[in-house]
């Protein structure tokens, strides 16, 4: 009968104790002097001893080496592999070097959102269902032996039920130390746990394990948690629970937070706490050994960071998203008296590109990998010519026009019986996914969900025209500034201040120029609604997706600004209608206002 985890982490605890005792048998005679001597000798020098712990990050719904926009085997430039099938196999790999039992596995959170696989078991084939399916996810985690997971701000995207329900699917805890009940201010999900290795020496080491989740799900998922859930920060749960940890006897601390190292907070001062905090906790709370570190999508192998109270040396490390990279801690104990101490860790990262898919994930996930094959490929309309995304970080192109004008005719149905009816629609669409394309001919399903990757919901706010400016001038800031005669190279005229794409807005119904001879906050210029200036004091509808709303990305005015409607579904699906609706998208049909790049009124492009 093959062994489980559980069993051959028990046996081999059994049979590396036993080896130790044969070990200590005297090979030639001594004298019971020497031998007690000896014997002594031994039992007060410290024992070493290894241990690793293993850790991904920002999964985001991704299984199996595939991108489901595309419906080909995922592929980028610097020719990386995504997937738990692929982690899978770096996994076995450490454990078979190190030993079973001298292994953790954990995760920082973002697991259950981010492809099609991910959406269709949250929405189409709900796992809420009566006799739901089990999530991809948590079948792939569980067979691959997952010990712990931080919940990621992605995990309550779907709305509460879900994350419970996913959950409840898992054979290891969902740990939350900052995710608390509104009313009760107690812990709505475990917020540690203690894992027991043995070591083959002395006692269990006792090892134990903080999930930290991001603040700012109060902001981006507020329509799903508030009244019910609440999220303080990172450092001020840390200093709580971490104490804890020791005191109920952990002899290793290892933090498992949802937050970039140091990274400026993308809600600036709305909320008290910051959004990137990893870092400052390896500073500030003592008693940390490792942070993995999650939520930035960023590959640092390794950071040093001294404790201010102790003096210790924290180590930070963040794979990068997706599973294309697993760290490994490495840990350096001694057993000395009774105590295990930490005597050096330091990380590393296994790049998933390197070794094959573990084939027993791929047959695990393969019938729902199918389902979800044939759901993407519906053919749900036509195009009269090709749209492409590639341009539309510094170019006005027909893809996000399609973006706005379908945001815009949703909103305009929905207040066409109320007092709003009469006003000017406007709408905001980012740039999400550099890679999306919807093919002249047929359009399949997958070609508008790889345009709009988020599951945003509609929002309609109401704003004035001076209002509207400032939301442009904020996000000119994506720009760098450029005299009359510099030299143009895309790739650096955008992404300034640290601004993601997905933070960068234009609006459509309104023609504008951006000067980038001028200084942030006074680069829009020619503003205008149907050829006519935009009157400061006028009043428009915007029609705005709901992380933006709530204050994603910190634009002003809006999250203020009166709500008059709002959807409950996502963006994605009403695109996905209107498409099935008009039969047809003809770029000429569906654009909305212009706006251009200048450079003292001459274009760039």
């Amino acid at each position: 009968m093959p062994l489980n985890r559980r069993d051959f982490v028990t046996r081999s605890a059994a049979t590396a104790a036993g080896a130790a005792l044969v070990g200590a048998v005297p090979v030639a005679a001594a004298t019971p002097a020497a031998a007690q001597g000896a014997d002594e000798a031994a039992r007060r020098a410290p024992v070493k001893e290894s241990f690793t712990v293993m850790g991904t990050t920002d999964l985001h719904g991704h299984v199996l080496n595939w991108e489901y926009f595309t419906d080909s085997e995922y592929d980028d430039k610097a020719r990386n592999d995504v997937g738990l099938a692929k982690i899978s196999t770096l996994v076995k790999q450490v454990r078979e070097e190190k030993g079973c039992h001298r292994t953790l596995l954990i995760d920082a959170g973002d697991t259950i959102q981010g492809t099609q696989l991910s959406y269709y078991f949250a929405r189409v084939e709900p796992i809420t269902g009566k006799r739901g399916p089990k999530h991809p996810m948590a079948a792939a985690m569980n067979a691959i032996g997952y010990d712990a997971a931080a919940l990621g701000n992605h995990e309550f995207n779907y709305g509460i039920p879900v994350l419970r329900a996913y959950e409840k699917q898992l054979d290891f805890p969902l740990l939350g130390a900052n995710a608390q009940d509104a009313k009760s201010e107690r812990p709505a999900f475990p917020p540690y746990v203690i894992k027991e290795l043995h070591l083959g020496h002395g006692r269990s080491l006792r090892v134990g394990i903080l999930g930290l989740t991001n603040p700012g799900i109060a902001i981006w998922d507020k329509a799903n948690v508030a009244g019910q859930l609440v999220f303080p920060g990172i450092m001020e749960m840390a200093k709580k629970y971490v104490p804890r940890l020791r005191a109920a006897g952990a002899d290793v601390v290892v933090v498992a937070s949802h937050s970039g190292m140091d990274e400026v907070s993308s809600y600036g001062d709305q909320l008290p706490w910051p959004e990137n905090a990893s870092v400052q906790l390896a500073e500030t709370v003592p008693g940390v050994d490792a942070v993995l570190v999650g939520h930035a999508h960023k590959e640092i192998p390794q950071r040093l960071v001294v404790n201010r109270t102790t003096g210790k040396t924290v180590v930070l490390s963040e794979p990068l998203c997706w599973g294309e990279r697993l760290t490994c801690f490495d840990f350096e104990v001694e057993y000395h008296r009774g105590a295990w101490t930490v005597s050096s860790v330091s990380s590393r990262v296994l790049n998933s590109n390197t070794v094959p898919e573990d084939p027993a994930i791929v047959q695990l996930i393969g019938a729902q990998h199918r389902k979800v094959v044939a759901y993407v490929n519906q053919v749900i309309g036509t195009s009269k010519t090709e749209l492409s995304i590639a341009e539309a970080r510094f170019r006005d192109v027909p893809i996000i026009d399609l973006i706005g004008r379908v945001q815009a005719d949703a909103v305009r149905t929905a207040l066409a019986s109320t007092s709003y009816a009469g006003l000017p629609v406007l709408a905001q669409a980012a740039p999400f996914n550099r890679t999306a394309l919807i093919p002249a001919g047929q359009v399949k399903l997958r070609d508008a969900a790889g345009l709009y990757i988020y599951e945003n919901t509609l929002e309609a706010r109401l704003l004035t025209g001076a209002q509207i400016k400032d939301y442009l001038e904020y996000s000119a800031k994506y720009f760098a500034q450029r005299a009359p005669g510099d030299p143009i190279d895309p790739d650096t005229l955008t992404n300034q201040q640290n601004t993601p794409d997905y933070n960068y807005d234009s609006v459509y119904g309104v023609s504008y120029d951006i000067d980038l001879t001028r200084p942030v906050g006074s680069r829009i210029t020619g503003l205008s609604y149907e050829g006519s200036p935009v009157d400061p004091a006028a009043q428009f509808v915007l029609a705005v997706n709901n992380y933006r709303a709530n204050g994603g990305g910190n634009f002003p005015h809006v999250a203020a600004a009166t709500k008059v409607w709002s959807d409950s579904d996502e963006i994605r699906n009403t695109m996905i209608a209107w498409v099935k609706a008009k039969g047809v998208i003809d770029p000429a049909e569906i654009s909305g206002g212009t706006w251009r790049l200048v450079r003292a009124g001459v274009p760039l492009f």
